[in-house]
């Protein structure tokens, strides 16, 4: 009888894209195993052109949607349900969903209802970068025998993804390289670095590499990509404004025909690096050895300031960590990476 697993996708855009390595490990630890993943609608596109999964399940955010869909599930059958996220509601739904065995970290006050309820690897335990941790989950489970050493995560179809985003870089007038920028972070103010130096930087690299550019985000950062846009039409070259204009599937098309990208700590900085393309990072108050991107041509440019990593959304004073960055800084940056 084919076994039959649920994995339950983490719900932010990077940390889809550094639980991947977990997900590849499952699968060639159950190559012939029925792999579902539930995944929320806003990552489920990280996972598209990925070969792991049999399928992909939309996870509604909904209680009344959710206890629904444990019933559904409860009808399939599965043998073991694989929770990558840290919250009580997946413990929850994979428990109605009357899922034998139910793996996942002890936390959230969720241990009740885990069958092998993992404990949290304590600091020194794993080596540093997040990616470890999913890996984790699978080695004290028994589903992998070692943790694997440190690789590149490359998302799957790349190079099919930036086909289709050249298309529609295309219909969009845009027919010479391009510099993605992202400059906004999800639920963070501290992580941003400032736009008009994004916008400084933009200018410096479309005049170095003959490029047009091309601003991502959410809709929220509409206003903060029109003032880069601006800025970057003033010094005389093509921008689009992008933010909140597309879906994930789009942003990561587009992302993948970018001849190189520059961003905060953030999922667009995670998507862009595991398409494999030139991806220059700002780093403030974030731990940048736990969330480097991953991809396999990635700088981090950061100043090492004493009160750095605060982890804070806001800074409580002059944030230095951003204010010693220099647009040249970064723009340097990024060239040498392409050489």
């Amino acid at each position: 009888m084919c076994l039959k697993i649920l994995a339950v996708a983490t719900n932010w855009v990077g940390d889809a894209v550094l639980s991947l390595a977990a997900l590849r490990a499952l699968r060639a630890r159950y190559p012939e195993a029925h792999i579902t993943l539930l995944a929320r609608p806003w990552v489920a596109d990280v996972y598209r052109r990925e070969s792991f999964p049999n399928r992909i399940l939309p996870a509604p955010a909904k209680w009344r949607e959710r206890i629904a869909q444990a019933r559904s599930l409860r009808a399939e059958r599965f043998d073991t349900a694989l929770l990558l996220p840290n919250s009580f509601a997946s413990a929850l739904v994979a428990r109605l969903a009357g899922i034998l065995k139910r793996i996942g970290y002890d936390r959230d006050g969720r241990g009740f209802l885990l069958t092998q309820a993992i404990p949290v690897p304590k600091p020194g335990e794993i080596p540093v970068h997040e990616s470890f941790y999913y890996l984790e989950l699978l080695r004290r489970a028994g589903m992998i025998a070692e943790l694997p050493p440190a690789a590149p995560i490359v998302l799957e179809g790349a190079d099919e993804a930036r086909r289709s985003g050249l298309d529609l870089f295309a219909r969009m007038g845009f027919d010479g390289p391009v510099v993605g920028i992202a400059p906004g972070a999800q639920n963070s103010r501290a992580k941003q670095w400032f736009p008009e130096r994004f916008a400084e930087t933009a200018v410096q690299l479309a005049g170095t590499l003959g490029a047009q550019v091309a601003i991502f985000g959410s809709s929220g950062e509409r206003a903060l990509g029109q003032s880069i846009a601006e800025a970057v039409r003033r010094a005389g070259y093509p921008v689009l404004n992008l933010a909140g204009e597309t879906t994930l599937a789009e942003f990561i098309e587009m992302a993948a025909a970018c001849r190189l990208f520059v961003s905060n700590d953030s999922g667009a900085m995670h998507v862009a690096a595991a398409l494999a393309v030139p991806t220059v990072a700002v780093f403030g108050p974030t731990r940048w050895l736990e969330t480097a991107p991953a991809g396999p041509r990635c700088l981090i440019v950061r100043e090492p300031v004493e009160c750095s990593p605060c982890m804070l959304r806001d800074c409580p004073i002059d944030h230095r960590c951003m204010a010693a960055i220099s647009a040249g800084r970064v723009a340097d940056a990024a060239i040498e990476l392409m050489k």
